[in-house]
């Protein structure tokens, strides 16, 4: 669209548009926020609220995050924490699962949990602060538990999946479906003090190798629980490993997996 482009060129200043622009374009244009954002990048200007990442994500990048779509199964203390960062980061495509309910017990950790949303969905009320941050995100909830029978259909078209489950076959269940869909899979776990992450690509069985000898339902988080720093630290590993897979960029966790001990502030990565 020649005038679309000419207002947009028009309105840039420094190589940056405005908010204020990118919504008056929405509604001058008949478009999403989503697809103006889309041409805004796709000129080489960047979205004003995204120039903190220009140093580290040129505009090229940014186009690529834009366009991506990015699963995260599980919404609770890691989920909350990657959505947020995925959305502020300018991830396009958010697939939003959870079948869960807010309780009083989440209110110490996670980032979406507060007292006016307990009994409420938290894909639901994920979605909610995704357009309230970010309205250019697009958005899919499912408010489900993810399992065989859905997996397929919850993960099409996604670039990337991410784990922030809390059920060892849940995410086993994950696993298989992202080697079967040939979806790359960024694995994150939690338990008190203490974290895991690792990234499963196309091929691998990573999470088979992990969780092999693991017969329970729950992982050590049942023994160990978990205060409000743990996830938020193990959840931006994830992002960053998200971030790297879609830009193609840096050396992912594959076929390796970091422990943090933030009590002694240990970290050791191991071959698996």
């Amino acid at each position: 669209m020649t005038d679309l482009r000419s207002f947009l060129t028009g309105r840039s200043n420094a190589g940056l548009l405005s908010w204020q622009a990118q919504e008056e374009a929405a509604a001058q244009y008949g478009l999403t926020l989503h697809e103006v954002e889309e041409a805004v990048l796709a000129e080489g200007i960047m979205p004003a609220r995204y120039q903190r990442n220009s140093e580290t994500i040129p505009v090229e990048g940014q186009y690529i995050l834009c366009q991506s779509r990015v699963a995260v199964i599980g919404c609770g203390g890691l989920g909350g924490h990657i959505l947020e960062q995925l959305a502020r980061l300018g991830v396009g495509r958010l697939v939003v699962v959870d079948f869960d309910k807010f309780e009083e017990h989440n209110l110490n950790r996670q980032l979406l949990a507060s007292p006016e949303n307990l009994g409420q969905n938290k894909a639901a009320v994920a979605a909610e602060r995704i357009k309230r941050i970010n309205p250019a995100v697009e958005t899919m909830i499912f408010k489900e538990a993810f399992g065989e029978q859905n997996g397929s259909d919850i993960l099409q078209s996604a670039d990337v999946a991410v784990d922030a489950l809390d059920s060892i076959p849940a995410r086993r269940i994950l696993a298989r479906t992202c080697s079967r869909l040939a979806i790359p899979m960024v694995h994150g776990a939690i338990c008190g003090w203490y974290g895991q992450i690792t990234t499963q690509f196309p091929g691998d069985d990573t999470l088979d190798v992990l969780y092999r000898a693991c017969a329970g339902e729950k992982g050590m988080e049942k023994v160990f629980g978990n205060p409000s720093f743990t996830p938020a630290v193990i959840a931006g590993l994830q992002v960053a490993e998200v971030c790297k897979i879609l830009l193609g960029q840096g050396t992912c966790l594959r076929r390796k997996i970091l422990y943090l001990n933030l009590l002694d502030m240990e970290l050791e990565e191991l071959q698996l």
